[in-house]
């Protein structure tokens, strides 16, 4: 899980829940328990789905924990201002309220977990993309490695408990096909929070041209076109470059219904690739890349230079997360300067988008307990505070009076502090993860502090969204299989499809490349995600 920023998650190989707070050596002057033994506190708890009113019940008293060791990736927006989480506001208070101080290990490789694995002293908590991992998270349990929560988590764990009582579609979710719940999970609880990215375009050059918001691929066509040859920065140069986009990302292949990798229709699992429509749309993309549409250098640009073409008035369209920074940016240094979400394009005018982007609510993350811990419940507690009020507030908002205050009931970010990323990004952990439930109010008052922010969010979450998959969690021997299958045709694809799109390569031969994933096992692949799913939907 290195590197998830603003929400979005990495892999290996991404709810709105004041909960009862189960506080783990709290003080009373917060209102929690007296010790590290006791797991209480009183307050109103609701579900991603619905609100309850009853309280979770009392944990049983356990071991007094004073210390313990965690290992988790140091998210980027973290990074930018402390060295380790030990450092970070959010776990600083959580040490003042539980009594517990926690060693955090921050691996800088993919190698250090696995060296780590191989060790036979473990950190006590290893917080991982464990469905993304080689054999998935019962191979660490079979392994020795992890140990199996449930037990832990209805003995221990009230406020997790509770949310799992009351929402069975997130037990499912958090579950392997045998049942074992295997981490303290990060969990996105409402649809709101599903989908953080989109197309989006120079909303001011549509209005320079006189041109409306594209819905179709051809309509598409005709506003590239015009970005192109008309002028819209009016500058009087021919320096405009339409789009910004790369094959493999999100954004005009919805048009057909379809995704780059793997989806499901009426419960039949598909590969992106080796359908008809996926031709057509690298076809499609060829014949921009060829009239100039796209932006010659997209292969090798990264994208610091691509926003220094966007804020230097030179890119019309591109892909991107929640609209709005580059809007605050250029508002005193370009004042018409208005970036703008686009819908998901359609194939026909008037119908709704297929498929827009979309995260699962859980993506296989999550603090898991390992067999080195010798004080399994109190860790459990430790871990359960996290989905309780106080610990739900404190990781979703920060520090009440510093990042955020309670007005009216509700936490609400503070506007300064909302805008400063830096304290932000060392006070909380709503845009990265964590073990715990993200609230959508983080999101709706962050959009709603950007320009064009909450529209975009709005505007992309419009799509049918019928299609996506669940994270599944092959056995371990698919899991082996499917790896060394996926990493061989992931490289081949990489490598050829830019070839495709830029005209290295025929699309006459685009048929023989998809004979090729054929050959290299792609279909053995779809059988094995197809017998995922099938175990899913039977969980």
């Amino acid at each position: 899980m290195k590197g998830k920023v603003n929400g979005l998650f990495r892999w290996r190989a991404a709810a709105a829940v004041p909960l009862i707070v189960a506080v783990v050596g709290c003080s009373s002057s917060d209102g929690g328990g007296t010790t590290a033994a006791t797991a209480t506190a009183p307050g109103t708890s609701t579900s991603p789905s619905a609100s309850a009113s009853a309280k979770p019940s009392e944990a049983p008293k356990v071991e007094k924990l004073d210390k313990l060791t965690y290992y988790v990736y140091l998210n980027s927006n973290a990074a930018a201002s402390i060295k380790n989480l030990g450092e970070h506001e959010a776990y600083k208070k959580k040490k003042e309220l539980t009594g517990v101080d926690a060693e955090f290990i921050h691996p800088q490789s993919d190698e250090s977990f696995n060296l780590m694995m191989a060790s036979k002293n473990l950190p006590d908590i290893i917080e991982e993309g464990w469905i993304s991992l080689a054999g998935g998270p019962e191979k660490y349990i079979k392994d020795g490695k992890i140990i199996r929560l449930n037990d832990y988590i209805d003995q221990y764990a009230p406020n997790l408990t509770k949310l799992l009582k009351d929402n069975p579609e997130m037990r499912k979710l958090i579950s392997t096909d045998n049942g074992s719940i295997f981490a303290f999970p990060f969990y996105r609880g409402d649809a709101y929070l599903l989908t953080y990215s989109g197309i989006a375009l120079r909303k001011d050059w549509l209005d320079n041209l006189g041109l409306k918001m594209p819905e179709t691929i051809d309509e598409w066509y005709t506003v590239l076109k015009a970005f192109k040859n008309g002028d819209p920065n009016k500058n009087g140069k021919a320096d405009e470059i339409p789009l910004y986009y790369k094959w493999s990302q999100f954004g005009f292949q919805a048009a057909w219904g379809i995704k780059n990798d793997f989806y499901q229709e009426n419960g039949v699992v598909k590969y992106g690739m080796l359908q008809p429509e996926f031709k057509e749309y690298i076809t499609l993309l060829n014949k921009w890349y060829k009239e100039g549409l796209i932006d010659p250098d997209y292969v090798t640009m990264d994208n610091k230079l691509r926003d220094a073409k966007l804020t230097g008035d030179q890119l019309g369209t591109l892909v991107q997360n929640t609209v709005g920074k580059e809007n605050a940016l250029m508002k005193d240094k370009h004042p018409t300067f208005e970036i703008k979400a686009a819908p998901y394009p359609v194939l026909v005018k008037g119908t709704k988008p297929i498929i827009g982007q979309q995260d699962p609510y859980f993506d296989g993350t999550g603090a898991a307990i390992t067999t080195s811990a010798k004080n399994v419940p109190a860790l459990v507690q430790w871990l359960d505070f996290n989905y309780g009020d106080v610990g739900h507030k404190l990781f979703n908002f920060g520090i009440e009076g510093m990042t955020y205050n309670m007005v009216n009931g509700e936490p609400k970010f503070i506007a300064s502090a909302l805008a400063d990323t830096s304290l932000m990004g060392r006070t909380t952990l709503s845009s990265a993860y964590g073990p715990f439930v993200q609230d959508k109010r983080w999101m709706e008052q962050r959009s709603a502090a950007m320009k064009n922010g909450a529209d975009s969010l709005t505007t992309w979450m419009n799509a049918d969204n019928k299609k996506h998959l669940p994270r599944l969690t092959p056995t371990a021997e698919e899991s082996t299989e499917y790896a060394t299958i996926m990493n061989d045709i992931n490289t081949f694809t990489k490598e050829k499809l830019d070839k495709f799109v830029m005209g290295v390569e025929p699309m006459e031969k685009f048929d023989a490349f998809v004979k090729t994933l054929k050959d290299m096992g792609i279909e053995r692949a779809v059988a094995i995600q197809q017998a995922a799913y099938k175990r899913y939907q039977r969980r």
